[in-house]
């Protein structure tokens, strides 16, 4: 039964209709997409915050868009007639598409946004965004949004350090990132360097002060 449901609900998402409908930071390449719907699309089940969710991940987030948003036809288990069944986004390129199915599913870490910041300012810039609207912080650079969908806010300089050929870095790196919530990108140089921040002078005199999980 749920899975015939499901299929419904994708379905009406690919029936033809307004092909660019309440985009909020997209492009023309929605009217191109509708056409050609992507092969794999995330499907997020949602407890009728679809659009809302839509709408902060794409104000949150660049290469982010909100696309169709399609109304039920008639009346369904957690909804009526004329209520948002689905929302077609996209997260930083990746096709999504938001469910609102009710409370029967919660969303937990099994599922995960990845995203690779390039710095300290965007590592903070997404997190606080995330945990600032009603969101939560986890641990080892994972936070949760309101609606309960987790994020890895992941700085580039952590995967490569923990990456790193020199397998003492790589366990220095991995030892720091344990001790942390938000990942602190000066915490995990200093941590591969042995104490001394990479690229900022001189070594530290005292011990790296890590917020622990």
């Amino acid at each position: 039964m749920l899975r015939t449901g499901c299929q419904r609900s994708a379905n009406l998402c690919r029936r033809a209709g307004p092909p660019f409908t309440n985009t909020l930071g997209g492009s023309q390449q929605w009217r191109r997409d509708i056409l050609k719907p992507a092969k794999n699309t995330i499907c997020l089940w949602y407890d009728g915050h679809a659009e809302n969710a839509a709408r902060f991940y794409a104000e949150t987030f660049p290469d982010s868009s909100v696309g169709t948003v399609h109304r039920a036809p008639g009346d369904f288990p957690s909804g009526k007639k004329g209520d948002v069944l689905t929302v077609e986004f996209a997260v930083m390129g990746i096709a999504c598409l938001g469910l609102n199915g009710g409370p029967l599913f919660k969303h937990n870490e099994a599922f995960s946004f990845q995203i690779a910041t390039a710095d300290q300012a965007e590592t903070d810039r997404y997190w606080n965004a995330i945990v600032g609207n009603g969101g939560q912080e986890s641990a080892c650079g994972w936070c949760k949004d309101k609606w309960g969908v987790s994020w890895q806010i992941t700085p580039i300089a952590l995967t490569n350090a923990i990456s790193d050929h020199d397998r003492a870095v790589a366990t220095r790196a991995f030892d720091a990132r344990m001790h942390m919530k938000r990942i602190d990108v000066a915490a995990i140089e200093a941590a591969c360097s042995g104490g001394r921040l990479l690229g900022r002078g001189a070594a530290r005199t005292t011990p790296i002060k890590l917020r622990q999980c």
